[in-house]
């Protein structure tokens, strides 16, 4: 049987990277289609573009799946219990800030950057898939100061989303630094002063 219509001239995968190198940098209000098709190369229409990838929502769900796959599992330390609290809390801080710092790509966190307009022109889907991965990380913290609370190794009183939002805040606040070109060791060495929180809620003796 014949092939209908014109082949696909260009890589799809090689895409969907530049597509999401595209969105980590200037987000998806900003990204325009005419920039997507020019960094995906010459062989890109916009019918071709539409067959590859249905929308530009889409294309922008399947860019962000991707940074997951690669760069999400830098927090993965929040959620394993076989890690000690806090030493989950200084990996997830400390891999991300060095992440967000490496040359390579942009600089910085897709889904911390991506929360600016992210849902001001109507695109709340793509707010919601933002937050969720947020939220999962925000929970991550929040988890691992109440196996700390558990443990002993944080004072009761403790108030564990109050010190999991401080965590968040800190790691959020470092694609900032990471686009003002801020030091690698300044970052690394601000992320050992963000475990002060952490030890100022250590049980005495501890």
């Amino acid at each position: 049987m014949a092939q209908r219509g014109r082949p696909r001239t260009f890589d799809r995968d090689a895409a969907l990277t530049s597509a999401m190198h595209l969105f980590w940098e200037h987000g998806f209000d900003s990204t325009s289609l005419s920039q997507l098709k020019a960094a995906m190369g010459a062989g890109i229409s916009a019918p071709s573009f539409y067959a590859a990838f249905e929308s530009k929502e889409a294309l922008y769900k399947e860019a962000l799946d991707r940074y997951m796959v690669l760069y999400g599992n830098l927090t993965r330390s929040l959620h394993d219990t076989a890690i000690p609290p806090r030493e989950g809390v200084f990996l997830a801080l400390q891999r991300s800030a060095r992440m967000q710092t490496e040359s390579g790509h942009p600089k910085g966190c897709m889904v911390a950057l991506g929360v600016m307009g992210a849902s001001s022109s109507g695109n709340e889907a793509i707010g919601q898939w933002l937050r969720d991965v947020r939220s999962r990380t925000r929970a991550g913290f929040r988890s691992c100061v109440e196996r700390g609370i558990k443990s002993g190794e944080l004072r009761e009183a403790t108030d564990p989303t109050s010190l999991a939002v401080a965590f968040d805040c800190f790691f959020q606040g470092l694609s900032v630094l990471a686009r003002d070109r801020v030091r690698v060791a300044s970052i690394e060495k601000a992320v050992v002063e963000a475990m002060g929180m952490w030890d100022a809620a250590l049980r005495p003796g501890r």
